[in-house]
């Protein structure tokens, strides 16, 4: 299926490893010129070359050339890195077609007596993030009257789970894109949220605690997951390249679910 994508831009944030790698690849493969943003210099650069190397292999199939994809490393939580990494991407591209908010993660007091500072972190990698990338890049995607914006929250921001923090973290990352793309339809901007089920990867949280616990990690995967397995990052990625497509014009404020049936929420 073509997804209309070839030769648009596309900025994913956190795109050293795991959904958003995954995303970065998918991506190049449809023909769109990628930047891939993270906080760790190294590991990103790891990361891009992974992704220049699918590109190479699939350029004649469609795909976009090993030259198209940059690597930027910046903090989305520090707004001149961040503003940094989008002054490049537009340098290098000229316009940003796609953007896509991917830092997260929980950290710090999972509980509800988390100090002040537990709960800032979690904030600002989990929501500030998104708003920060999202208004330095919109206003160009307003002006264009064309664009899209996907903001990968979690299930646990649909229901009650995870850490107190970090639920209500991706509880307000849904609500903002939502208030988002009220303002943002009228101008040709669509923005929409993922909501990732528990996803494997190496290095990844999950993979953490399956090496400490297996047998804690296999109770819960026969309890929780439906599938009997973890989701895998390809399987997200799908699912985030196409809400940003062409092929998904209609879908506007949406939150959609890619959990294997995890989730228990009705709505």
């Amino acid at each position: 299926m073509d997804l209309g994508l070839n030769g648009q831009a596309a900025l994913v944030v956190g795109a050293s490893r795991g959904i958003g790698l995954a995303a970065a690849r998918r991506f190049a493969s449809e023909g769109c010129r990628v930047a891939m943003m993270a906080r760790d210099a190294e590991r990103l650069a790891t990361a891009a070359d992974e992704v220049r190397h699918a590109c190479g292999a699939a350029a004649t199939a469609g795909g976009v050339a090993a030259d198209e994809v940059l690597s930027i490393a910046a903090d989305a939580t520090v707004e001149a890195e961040a503003a940094r990494a989008v002054a490049a991407t537009l340098a290098r591209f000229g316009r940003i077609d796609i953007l896509v908010n991917l830092v997260g993660g929980s950290r710090g007091d999972a509980g509800i007596l988390a100090g002040d500072a537990d709960w800032d972190i979690v904030l600002d990698s989990n929501l500030r993030a998104a708003v920060r990338m999202t208004r330095l890049v919109a206003p160009q995607m307003r002006d264009r009257k064309s664009g899209a914006i996907v903001n990968v929250s979690s299930i646990f921001g649909r229901e009650w789970g995870g850490a107190v923090s970090y639920n209500a973290a991706k509880a307000a990352l849904i609500a903002y894109t939502k208030s988002c793309a009220r303002d943002l339809a009228p101008h040709g901007v669509r923005v929409n949220s993922i909501a990732p089920g528990s996803t494997l990867f190496p290095g990844g949280s999950w993979d953490r605690r399956r090496q400490a616990d297996p047998a804690v990690i296999e109770k819960f995967v026969k309890s929780e997951l439906p599938l009997g397995r973890f989701g895998r990052p390809e399987e997200v990625a799908a699912a985030i390249v196409f809400v940003a497509s062409p092929a998904a014009s209609l879908i506007i404020g949406a939150c959609l679910n890619v959990d294997g049936g995890q989730s228990r929420a009705l709505f």
